[in-house]
């Protein structure tokens, strides 16, 4: 581990003389964010676009839809429980190197996905594509702050929100523009050409890291295995309650749900354990110090509530629109795409407003019209037009992509610049923990409720503009505190 640390002072040693001081020159600025981009494209793309391709993976390779799920959650729990550690890492040795290392595992591995004949050849695969994506996402944000100038920030960080919100909802319409012309194995097959470009620009175009790393801040073993089982069985536990974004939403009943909780507590029991742990540590794997910082840790809270609130809109929705209004599985779909839609139109303008305006004051005016826009949803008539439905889809996401870009820079600018890695890979985990705690929350409304009969789904729209004034709260408490100056 010295080793690897005096690599990463060499590293910063030999770059600082060619790299300047706050941010990269244009053209070079360029080229990294399109290292960046089309890394985070290929990554959030493969979280989703399997989903579609399921029932013919089951069917050619003679599965159940139980075990073809593992194809998708073999990427997800590899993302999830790997976050943390890689952005650790990325503070040690270097986020280019970290990135570069995912980038080349993600297209190998895709490749093996393309090839593989068994449902167990691809399911492992597709964990290491998962591994793959955790070293792009988790040093991604760092390597924005590496490379737009302090002053320009915002909008690095506007990119960056735009580029994940619009390729989480993209999959389904990639898989389905593939799917109509090619075979399932072709989904993995366009990861092969992207991830050799990108990790080819990425060796001449991605920054260097310009501190060394913190005094004190190690890899270790027994943290990570920590951290892998508490991420782990959380995720587990949400699963099989049976409520997943995009899923059906079907709670499992009996033993089942029982098990599912059991598997959940225990998850949260490793988390008590290891964040005892993590609070003796120096420079924690799991950044309990960066939570002491106040305008940090209200950012966290603020991005933790706004994606429960995320989570509990998305899946109680299509039970609103097709149960309860009885639109098509089309109609339902484009009413819905007005919430991402409206992020993409937010996120520029947003990125332009950072710097002018406190971060805490967009974050709170955005998430409290996300809180109106989600309280109107639950309100609806009995017969609404799709316009009444649609300019509050659209209202949703207008305040969700102006909370994101500032709640993001605030995330990321907080913490000193040794501890950019681990502010990044925050972002993902905090993005990641409120949509696991938006899941159990409906598992239990619809557990009380039926998400067929109306009642669910408007409770759970109730519960998701709660959560979201709540994420106003904490973000305009921000106003109140001061940043960390690096």
């Amino acid at each position: 581990m010295n080793t690897a640390r005096a690599g990463a002072a060499v590293a910063v040693a030999e770059d600082s003389p060619r790299q300047p001081i706050d941010g990269l020159a244009s053209p070079e600025r360029g080229w990294a964010m399109l290292v960046i981009i089309l890394g985070l494209i290929v990554a959030v793309l493969d979280g989703t676009i399997v989903n579609l391709a399921l029932p013919g993976i089951a069917r050619e390779l003679q599965a159940s839809p139980s075990q073809a799920i593992w194809v998708v959650n073999a990427y997800q729990i590899a993302t999830l429980v790997m976050l943390l550690p890689l952005a650790s890492l990325g503070d040690l040795v270097g986020y280019r190197r970290v990135y570069l290392v995912g980038m080349a595992v993600f297209t190998l591995s895709s490749l093996a996905a393309t090839f593989a004949n068994s449902l167990g050849t691809l399911i492992a695969a597709r964990a290491f594509q998962g591994l793959g994506a955790a070293g792009i996402m988790s040093v991604n944000a760092a390597l924005v702050r590496l490379t737009y100038p302090s002053s320009q920030l915002g909008k690095g960080m506007a990119v960056n929100s735009l580029v994940v919100a619009t390729s989480s909802v993209a999959g389904p319409s990639v898989a389905a523009a593939i799917l109509s012309v090619a075979s399932w194995p072709w989904l993995f097959a366009i990861n092969v050409p992207l991830g050799i470009i990108t990790f080819a620009l990425g060796m001449r175009a991605l920054p260097f890291n310009r501190v060394a790393p913190a005094a004190g801040l190690r890899f270790s073993p027994v943290d990570v295995a920590l951290n892998v089982l508490m991420f782990s069985l959380v995720f587990l536990g949400v699963d099989r309650l049976g409520v997943r974004e995009g899923g059906a939403g079907a709670v499992t009943a009996g033993g089942s749900q029982a098990s599912a909780w059991g598997i959940l507590l225990a998850g949260v029991a490793v988390g008590f354990v290891y964040l005892r742990r993590q609070r003796k540590q120096a420079v924690p794997l799991f950044p309990i110090d960066l939570l002491r910082i106040p305008v940090f840790a209200l950012s966290m809270g603020t991005s933790v509530a706004a994606f429960c609130a995320q989570m509990l809109a998305y899946i109680a929705l299509p039970f609103l629109l097709l149960d309860v209004y009885g639109r098509s599985h089309i109609e339902a779909g484009l009413l819905i795409t007005a919430w991402p839609l409206a992020i993409v139109v937010m996120a520029p303008i947003a990125g332009r407003l950072i710097g002018r305006y406190p971060d805490g004051l967009l974050g709170g005016i955005g998430l409290a019209l996300l809180a109106t826009g989600l309280a109107l949803l639950a309100a609806l008539p009995a017969h609404p037009g799709n316009v009444d439905i649609a300019w509050r889809m659209a209202l949703c996401g207008l305040g969700f992509g102006l909370f994101q870009s500032p709640n993001n820079h605030t995330i990321v600018t907080s913490p000193p610049a040794h501890r950019s890695g681990a502010a990044s890979g925050m972002l993902g985990t905090a993005r990641l923990t409120g949509q696991t705690l938006g899941a159990v929350v409906l598992a239990a409304v619809f557990s009380l409720w039926s998400p067929h009969g109306g009642h669910g789904p408007v409770v759970a729209l109730v519960l998701a503009a709660s959560c979201a004034a709540i994420a106003a709260v904490f973000s305009t408490l921000r106003l109140r505190t001061t940043t960390h100056v690096a």
